[in-house]
């Protein structure tokens, strides 16, 4: 049974209205072992025959047997296999890719056949030195002269064995002298057993082999046997290769990734740029998510100065209702009331007034509040030097006062002695005897003039009333928030025979501000997210621009027995290192932004959460698959010979 045979054959390619016969009605066997040559005009369709020969293309009609299996009956997966392992390609322009070494080359299809690393590696140098480029082994294609090129590409085609090597026009692009030694290479190799394909158009190199076919448009019009072609000794016993038994499948990903690494490292401009829209968008993301919860936190603190079991309650049916002044209402009793109920902490009565403060020659504005004694532990204030007012001096309508910092600074300077000091409160005289600590107002300037009193000072002394301006309740830690303010509201009601109040309740503050926050923050980072998508768009493009360029590179790879899985992976891979990689410098660039605006002293803050950045992470590597995949399928999709013969 002949290894190759073609029967009754027939290429053609669409010209027009009618097909153009490339290949007519060819009929040919090949035994094993045999050195055929393929002679012809440009034109005549002998390189069209190889090309189906090698299984890089199909014919139109007719039958093509491999050792007794038709062609035609196989996929592409298939075809791959066949090319990988039985067949070895030495083109003329050679087709090494520009980034790899000499070693690499010979090694790429060992890769794809699963190949122990170790292995391959071992055989191509070997095959490399036993070729004289011994030296070369990690020489780049542009380093070599062109018939150390085709050297290479010689030991490429034996790498996975060989079984038959067609070599298309191997001495047209070399100089005479290497032109010979390539054709006593092929000689060798065919006294070896390798069953040697040679198609040119030079009747010299033809008289190299033992049998010479002549083609001429499209038809074979002679198959003769050359007596004349001179006898080759071998070199030396040809090694079959050795495959990996097992786990091929991890080292042809790590290769895969080598592979992708390498060829986004030979164009870094062009992956930096590719890359440029993913660091904006995530850079984006984690900044708007890490700015949204900064703000949020830094308001929630300054909820929490207030307590967030606090519950305020005011007399009116809102804020802004016009008659709440003449709501009188709300009196010390509720809140003497109040303080006795079970879920509740502390409550302190509040009248709030500001007045003409004096010292001496310092004449200011100041805001007095009347409170009692549990104003400070319901509101969390600490004392920087004295103390507060007892309940005793509340009864007693005491006239002393509690300062703030910014009250103390501004009368006495800044590190004047307060305690003692008696001021004047509009006109009522009150004697210093405790400063607290600096603490956050929520509500209202930080640097205003504050000053606490006892409110039945405040009422009696200083506004003339005998009702409150507003209650707070400190509810006890554990009690349910809802709870106790439904608790509230029926007590004061029935108090007042009616609603004539409203409450406010810090916890639901809170958690409106988390819910506007997040809220807000969500839509940012889904305008944000825009630019991601754009980003991915722009990677989509680079990665098809850059099949187009590689194309000839995929063309090489098919040759030598890449299945399109292979192709397929490699440029999914990096397209998902493309914006892991961006991923990683945006959430960078993120932290650099933190970073600037922590340094400026602005009263922003970014808080970033890991989760954020791995949402970028995930965000990145999706936008990867999702955009890396149509040009990763273009390029597996390829027809292997349209893929050669593009520049």
């Amino acid at each position: 049974m002949p290894l190759l045979q073609i029967e009754n054959l027939w290429k053609e390619y669409p010209a027009g209205d009618r097909p153009m016969a490339v290949l007519k009605d060819v009929n040919l066997s090949i035994e094993a072992g045999e050195m055929v040559a393929i002679v012809g005009a440009s034109g005549s369709g002998k390189s069209t025959l190889m090309n189906i020969l090698g299984c890089l293309d199909r014919a139109t009609s007719g039958s093509y047997r491999i050792a007794g299996r038709d062609v035609s009956e196989l996929d592409a997966d298939e075809l791959a296999r066949l090319r990988r392992e039985h067949f070895g390609f030495i083109f003329q322009r050679y087709h090494l890719l520009s980034s790899l070494t000499a070693l690499d080359n010979v090694e790429m299809p060992a890769i794809y056949e699963g190949m122990a690393p170790a292995d391959r590696r071992e055989r191509a140098a070997e095959l490399l030195r036993r070729l004289g480029l011994g030296d070369r082994l990690d020489y780049k294609p542009g380093q070599l002269s062109g018939g150390q090129q085709q050297r290479v590409s010689i030991s490429r085609a034996l790498m996975n064995g060989g079984q038959v090597i067609l070599a298309d026009e191997p001495t047209g692009a070399l100089d005479s002298h290497s032109g010979r030694e390539t054709m006593k290479l092929l000689t060798e190799l065919n006294a070896e057993g390798h069953t040697i394909v040679v198609v040119t158009h030079d009747m010299e190199v033809a008289a190299f082999a033992r049998r010479i076919i002549e083609i001429r448009d499209g038809e074979i019009i002679s198959d003769r046997a050359n007596e004349s072609a001179p006898a080759a000794v071998p070199a030396e016993t040809r090694h079959a290769p050795v495959r990996r038994s097992a786990v091929a499948w991890l080292d042809q990903a790590r290769e895969l990734l080598r592979m992708a690494v390498s060829a986004m490292a030979s164009h870094k401009l062009r992956t930096f740029l590719t890359m440029l829209g993913i660091i904006i968008g995530i850079a984006s993301v984690v900044s708007v998510v890490a700015l949204g919860q900064g703000s949020q936190q830094r308001v929630l603190n300054n909820i929490s100065a207030i307590g967030t079991n606090v519950i305020d309650i005011f007399p009116g049916n809102d804020f802004g209702d016009r008659r709440s002044s003449n709501i009188h209402t709300l009196v010390p009793t509720d809140a003497e009331v109040l303080s006795k109920q079970s879920y509740v902490d502390s409550v302190t009565p509040k009248v709030s007034t500001t007045v003409d403060l004096r010292y001496r020659n310092v004449d200011v504005n100041a805001s007095v509040t009347g409170v009692n004694e549990r104003y400070f532990r319901v509101y969390g204030y600490e004392m920087d030097e004295g103390r507060t007012f007892d309940n005793d001096m509340v009864r007693k309508i005491g006239q002393v006062a509690v300062i703030d910092p910014n009250t103390r600074k501004r009368l006495f300077g800044e590190n004047g002695e307060a305690l003692g000091k008696v001021v004047i409160l509009g006109s009522v005289p009150c004697r210093v005897i405790g400063v607290t600590k600096a603490k956050q107002s929520f509500f209202g300037n930080s640097d205003s003039l504050n000053i606490w009193v006892p409110y039945t000072t405040a009422m009696h002394r200083m506004l003339g009333q005998s009702y409150l301006g507003s209650i707070t309740v400190r509810v006890r830690d554990g009690a349910p928030m809802q709870a106790a303010e439904q608790g509230i509201r029926n007590l004061l009601t029935r108090r007042h025979k009616l609603k004539d109040f409203f409450i406010m309740n810090t916890d639901t503050i809170r958690k409106t501000i988390e819910s506007t926050t997040k809220t807000m923050t969500l839509l940012i980072s889904a305008i944000a997210v825009i630019s991601l998508v754009v980003g991915g768009i722009g990677v989509m493009n680079i990665m098809l621009v850059s099949v187009t360029e590689r194309t000839p590179e995929i063309g090489v790879r098919m040759a030598v027995g890449a299945r399109r899985a292979d192709i397929m992976s490699q440029f999914l891979i990096e397209a998902v290192l493309v914006c892991l990689l961006g991923g990683v410098l945006g959430i960078l660039l993120a932290l650099a932004v933190g970073l600037a605006v922590s340094k400026s002293g602005g009263s922003y803050s970014m808080v970033y959460s890991t989760s954020s950045m791995v949402l970028a992470f995930v965000c990145s590597t999706l936008i990867g698959v999702v955009f890396g995949f149509l040009p990763a399928r273009n390029a597996s999709r390829l027809d292997p010979v349209d893929a050669l013969v593009r520049e």
